[in-house]
């Protein structure tokens, strides 16, 4: 399995891409509100361009605080050596396909510097900050200001629309099971949820030769109109945020397998694949390491020139068709490749119902409050040593510095892991074991078929300094 750092990620940047880094982490603290004194015009208003790219109506939003992350630094000098922000407004360009621009906009009017803040950080969770801020970066090809605004629009649909950490992570399938049972507004959601969780419409298991998580699609169990489209954008967030879970440092994207084995018309459903790309592309950047379409029939043609013409380029170039097991050992060992596509393991998805009493942790709120204001402590830590950071480029302290930062970002990934049996309910791969206490996962020494009869040890909060 691969492990090298792959280039634009934290420990392999260029000179020029650490500096890009450091302006949008600059630019970052100046829309939180945690921005050095001297960095500029942190206490104005930020004013689009034109109002044509907002239509946000801020007469009738609350009056906050708001910071100047594109006016320029009052000690800017033209050698470009004074701590770096960013400069103009960014106006909407035609790689603006989903709206970002606007999605900003509305987030600096409606949203508290506080609550940004806030949402950023339950964004990054596990993951080194810095490694998910590159991610926008990289996806933007390296323009601090469309990153920027990448990523609080994406922070804002996580937030404001999807309710990914307050809802669907916090609440799972375990809320799903419960809610289906009663007459709320949201029981046919939950019923169309669990279907798809039930039936193994996708499911995650394994890794590539890159160690990338493989996710499997099967095509074929999907049927337009079965399920509703508030379960589909639920479900499929639900299995995207799950994929991160089992992310293994330095790997940052996943394989995924459509399988098309046994695919007609009737299995044809251009919204929710309209959805998909929307995820991938605006959502969870730099997340798809290879998709591979595997045993497309003729059919599929047609439909095919339809979704590409959807895809950014990039994406696109990730997709490769396979048709047999010998063109799937191109991309994944033959010993993790599952029987169900003509591979040697012998493993077949079974989904495992909650267990009483696996998330009762969730319930000792005095806990989690402990935990979240220690964690509050060291993101502090982090915001301290990355102010420094921006300030001191080189020599020794530099490198001092580097390494304090690098301390924390490890403390921090490690903090996550106890927090999060008291934020996250269980999923299907705690439950199988694949999904291991403090961020570990095994996919392959797990018991092919057992289902635990009891929640799955994880780390104690005591365990931990």
């Amino acid at each position: 399995m691969a492990s090298a750092v792959l280039p634009g990620r934290p420990g392999n940047l260029t000179s020029e891409q650490e500096e890009k880094l450091r302006k949008l982490w600059a630019s970052i603290f100046q829309l939180c509100g945690v921005a050095d004194d001297d960095s500029s015009s942190a206490a104005e208003i930020l004013t689009p361009k034109n109002k044509e790219e907002t239509n946000v109506a801020e007469a009738d939003a609350p009056k906050k605080k708001r910071f100047g992350v594109f006016r320029k630094n009052r000690g800017d000098s033209k050698s470009g050596t004074s701590t770096p922000t960013s400069t103009d407004p960014p106006a909407a360009g035609e790689d603006d396909k989903y709206g970002q621009t606007k999605h900003f906009y509305e987030t600096l009017a409606n949203e508290t510097p506080e609550s940004i803040r806030a949402t950023i950080w339950d964004m990054v969770k596990h993951d080194h900050p810095d490694a998910l801020v590159l991610r926008f970066l990289r996806a933007r090809k390296w323009d601090v200001e469309k990153a920027l605004v990448m990523l609080v629009s994406t922070m804002n649909w996580r937030h404001a629309d999807m309710h990914v950490d307050d809802d669907i992570m916090k609440n799972g399938d375990s809320f799903a099971i419960e809610d289906e049972k009663t007459s709320s507004s949201t029981k046919q959601v939950s019923q169309d949820v669990m279907a798809q969780l039930r039936m193994g419409k996708s499911f995650l298991h394994g890794t590539d030769k890159n160690g990338r998580p493989i996710c499997v699609v099967r095509v074929r169990l999907h049927k337009q109109g079965e399920q509703c489209e508030a379960s589909l954008e639920r479900y499929t967030v639900y299995i995207i945020e799950t994929a991160r879970m089992v992310l293994q440092q330095p790997v940052d994207t996943a394989c995924v397998i459509f399988d098309m084995t046994g695919f007609s018309m009737a299995n044809m459903d251009y919204t929710p694949v309209k959805f998909m790309i929307k995820c991938f592309e605006a959502n969870y950047p730099e997340s798809l390491g290879a998709v591979l379409v595997h045993k497309a029939p003729w059919v599929f043609q047609g439909i095919w020139k339809i979704i590409r013409g959807w895809l950014d380029p990039v994406v696109a170039s990730k997709v490769h068709f396979t048709n047999n097991r010998t063109e799937l050992e191109e991309f994944i060992e033959p010993s993790h490749i599952i029987k169900e596509l003509e591979g040697d393991e012998d493993w077949e998805y079974k989904y495992i119902e909650p267990i009483a009493g696996e998330n009762d942790k969730m319930k000792d709120t005095a806990t989690r409050e402990r935990l979240l204001e220690s964690r509050e402590e060291l993101v502090k830590k982090f915001e301290h040593a990355t102010r420094e950071w921006i300030r001191n480029s080189e020599g020794d302290q530099a490198k001092d510095i580097k390494a304090e930062r690098e301390k924390l970002a490890q403390q921090l990934r490690a903090d996550y892991w106890v927090l999060d049996q008291y934020i996250r309910a269980r999923t299907l791969y705690d439950r199988q074991g694949a999904i291991q206490g403090g961020g570990k996962t095994d996919w392959y020494s797990a018991p092919k078929a057992a289902v635990p009869s009891a929640p799955v040890p994880s780390t104690s909060a005591d365990d931990v300094d």
